[in-house]
């Protein structure tokens, strides 16, 4: 443990890095040609601006100018709906939606900021899954 928290990039988190270490599969947190979009009752069609294509949505997500690479998250229906925005949205592919808590999200944030572990994602948007990869530098 480093003597000076500011030297140890987990110094902020709940979780620890053995929470994270080595590989984990997050299921359906991605968009796909399956994420729910909204239906409008009187024509039974899907409005325009939910229409969209899991490359359509990738493109986007690439597009995003920062150095964390990005994924593309489903949008809620209701998002959808009150914003009548696309049926997907943009994050670093640690966020807490995918990952699924606040806690996981910065471990990985810390991980993959410090230079002491290598981390590596695949973003699979044909079954909406989500595998994130994290080894400490010395042993990868």
């Amino acid at each position: 443990m480093p003597e000076n928290p500011d030297d140890d990039p987990f110094h902020d988190c709940e979780l620890d890095p053995e929470a994270i270490l080595g590989t984990h599969t997050f299921e359906d947190v991605l968009f796909t040609d399956q994420t729910e979009t909204p239906v409008n009752v009187l024509t039974g069609e899907t409005p325009a601006h939910s229409q969209a294509t899991v490359e359509e949505a990738k493109e986007f997500a690439a597009s995003i100018d920062t150095e964390t690479p990005q994924i593309a998250l489903p949008a809620s229906v209701e998002s959808q709906v009150e914003t009548q925005s696309k049926p997907y949205t943009a994050a670093a592919f640690f966020h807490f939606k995918a990952t699924g808590s606040l806690e996981r999200h910065r471990a990985y944030h810390a991980a993959y900021e410090a230079d002491t572990f290598v981390v590596d994602f695949e973003a699979d948007y044909a079954s909406g899954d989500l595998t994130i990869t994290v080894e400490r530098a010395d042993e990868s």
